[in-house]
């Protein structure tokens, strides 16, 4: 039997610095072994405990997609001891990964409906695993409209730009990105609160399902949104 609290070891192949602050940054791991890739089976929505030598451990978010084969990719705030650690880590560095852990999306549900994602900051993680996975040919069939509401503070403080400006091309994913205020002037998107453009493009409840990840507080003001449109709670 499998020692559930045994990490898998793996080699640190990328690191991307997302954000300006440098707080955020994404690894791409791959699994020192092939039959250790297989066993680590996880669905969107699920988490892991990322294991650093001699440091500890830290339960993050997985935001790769399981439809991405070859590596697994996690995105992580600079917070605490771990996590600095890990920051200060280099590509070809060895570590671990325990599980997958906890609950996912309820996917079987979410087939045949309209989806509405809505992300707020450091949470878009494992909303950004749920997209790709949706917008895997093999999926995307299986879902109808996918409407995105994802938010930052500001710019520069959002995850994954190349893949956003790629999706804002796609016919079969609408985009809304916002920033709670800039003063760039080559901005060309949303300025406002995700409650509030979640008000402003987000029109029916009518056979969808929405899934919202972010602060507190702004699941505290979106969920009346949502509430009011006929969401369930």
């Amino acid at each position: 039997m499998e020692n559930p609290y045994l990490p898998y070891p793996v080699r640190i192949k990328e690191i991307i610095t997302e954000t300006e602050d440098k707080n955020l940054k994404t690894f791409k791991f791959v699994f020192l072994n092939k039959e250790d890739e297989e066993k680590f089976s996880y669905i969107p929505g699920q988490f892991a405990e990322l294991s650093v030598p001699g440091k500890g451990e830290i339960p993050i978010g997985i935001a790769s997609s399981p439809t991405e084969k070859g590596h697994v990719t996690f995105t992580v705030n600079k917070v605490g001891l771990v996590t600095t650690h890990l920051h200060n880590m280099k590509e070809g560095d060895i570590m671990g990964i325990r599980g997958p852990l906890g609950n996912w999306y309820p996917w079987d549900e979410m087939e045949g409906k309209n989806v509405v994602i809505i992300g707020g900051g450091f949470a878009f993680t494992t909303l950004r695993s749920s997209i790709v996975y949706m917008l895997h040919p093999e999926n995307r069939p299986k879902f109808k409209e996918i409407i995105v509401v994802y938010g930052a503070r500001s710019p520069g403080m959002l995850l994954y730009k190349d893949e956003l400006a790629q999706w804002e091309q796609r016919d079969d994913i609408e985009m809304h990105i916002t920033v709670d205020a800039t003063d760039d002037p080559d901005w060309k998107y949303n300025i406002g609160f995700v409650p509030t453009i979640t008000e402003q493009k987000i029109t029916s409840s009518e056979n969808a399902i929405a899934i919202v990840c972010g602060p507190p507080i702004m699941i505290k003001f979106t969920q009346p949104v949502l509430e009011k449109l006929g969401f369930p709670p």
